[in-house]
């Protein structure tokens, strides 16, 4: 027997991600983009010992456990949204329209690629940082389940908003514009790079809004002895909170992404995409000679 239809899809979506997970292994590029910003951290780790205000932690390790949350809000709000338009603009998303279980397994594979993509930075990041700069690792099996929770839904709360916001941006040059900008305030507001209780209340207000922040404080809690409690605004690492606001961003993430999505694909047409083609190339070929 063949399966049912959702297996078949599950099974075109595993096929289809393993293949771009060993693409992603073979380009250098990209592993290096990747590579850059777990030097990045470590750099930081090493250069930064002094301690958090009212603790012994070394202001790296606190770092460390920011970054390893921005490595993931990376991946779904400024990667998945890149590779979408990338993608639609090179027609893939229309020759997947035309493929019997092709979104659904199209989405299958992103998933899969991008778990495999946060895994491997995460480990990546936290070996080499215990390694070299000695590095805060989970240091009990209730830090190690954290760990994995606040991942996991971490990353539940950010990639379907990241596919959202891939569905209606313009195109692949205007999207890494457009994103980056409040992507980089978040991570500055958001207290992975230093307490955030040196921030003003009013901005300690709309960083909790956003998933990065309660990301970096679930990590945190993860890979950081209590005493980093004395740099937490509350005072508490504050789980269940975590768990809910992630829970409701990716409740919000999947409500967006899917209608979005789906109204993407139903208005891509073969003139729709030829003309965007044809007005890329008209605006890269530059003003004629004089």
């Amino acid at each position: 027997m063949r399966g049912t239809g959702a297996q078949r899809i599950l099974r075109a979506g595993v096929r289809r991600g393993g293949i771009e997970l060993r693409q992603l292994l073979r380009s250098k590029k990209e592993l290096g983009g990747h590579l850059v910003n777990v030097v990045v951290a470590i750099v930081l780790a090493v250069t930064i010992d002094d301690p958090v205000r009212g603790t012994q932690l070394p202001m790296g390790h606190l770092m460390m456990a920011g970054f390893s949350a921005y490595l993931l809000f990376q991946l779904g709000v400024v990667n998945i949204p890149q590779m979408l338009v990338t993608e639609r603009e090179e027609g893939a998303l229309l020759r997947l329209r035309a493929t019997p279980g092709g979104i659904p397994a199209y989405l299958v594979a992103k998933a899969l690629l991008i778990v495999g993509m946060a895994v491997g930075n995460l480990v990546l990041l936290l070996v080499a940082g215990a390694v070299l700069a000695d590095g805060p690792l989970p240091a009990s099996p209730a830090q190690w389940l954290t760990l994995f929770w606040v991942t996991g839904l971490g990353l539940l709360a950010v990639v379907p908003l990241g596919a959202a916001i891939g569905a209606v941006l313009p195109n692949p040059r205007e999207a890494l514009a457009l994103i980056m900008l409040p992507s980089m305030a978040l991570l500055i507001i958001s207290g992975t790079m230093f307490p955030v209780t040196r921030l003003p209340q009013v901005v300690q207000q709309i960083a909790a809004v956003f998933p990065l922040k309660w990301m970096a404080q679930g990590l945190r809690s993860a890979l950081l002895p209590d005493s980093a409690l004395a740099a937490e605004a509350s005072g508490s690492w504050q789980l269940p909170t975590i768990a809910l606001v992630l829970t409701a961003w990716a409740v919000v993430g999947f409500l967006l992404a899917v209608p979005l999505l789906r109204r993407t694909t139903r208005r891509e047409s073969g003139s729709r995409l030829a003309g965007r083609q044809h007005k890329a190339a008209m605006s890269g070929a530059g003003a004629p000679a004089r």
